[in-house]
């Protein structure tokens, strides 16, 4: 049976299971950081294809149209990897990498903190903070 403190922490939970959670957590949040470069790289990728097209016009406008044309057969809309454009490769990150990641985190939450979120970084906040004073309040109810 878990209780809570005054604080609403679970101090029921052992230490070594609160570190091991807050570490998943920890990795996950970094995956989060990381999940938005593919993103930009996607929005870049074809932020300049459609530059390029604009290129190409403006070789044809140049009197360049043989470079025009082979620029526009073999690199306006190419795939950026075998078979794919950027958003299938967001796709597949998003599918299968950050799903299963985020997966773990949601099933260690459930598991071993009651679905509680940030439960290594609650009880870092309860050791850190002094009660009474102003900006040290536990919850925001406290303010």
């Amino acid at each position: 049976m878990s209780t809570t403190d005054a604080d609403g922490l679970d101090d029921s939970l052992d230490d070594a299971t609160v570190e091991a959670v807050g570490k998943l957590s920890e990795a996950f949040e970094v995956i989060e950081d990381a999940r938005g470069s593919p993103y930009r790289f996607h929005r870049l990728s074809g932020t300049a294809d459609f530059t390029l097209g604009e290129a190409v016009e403006a070789f044809r406008e140049a009197g360049h149209d043989e470079l025009a044309d082979r620029i526009e057969s073999d690199l306006v809309g190419r795939n950026v990897l075998p078979g794919m454009w950027t958003f299938q490769v967001v796709e597949r990150y998003d599918d299968d990498y950050y799903a299963t990641f985020r997966r773990f985190v949601t099933e260690a939450r459930d598991r071993l903190t009651a679905g509680e979120r940030h439960t290594y970084e609650a009880r870092l906040k309860q050791q850190r903070r002094t009660p009474g004073r102003p900006g040290h309040e536990a919850t925001p109810e406290d303010v």
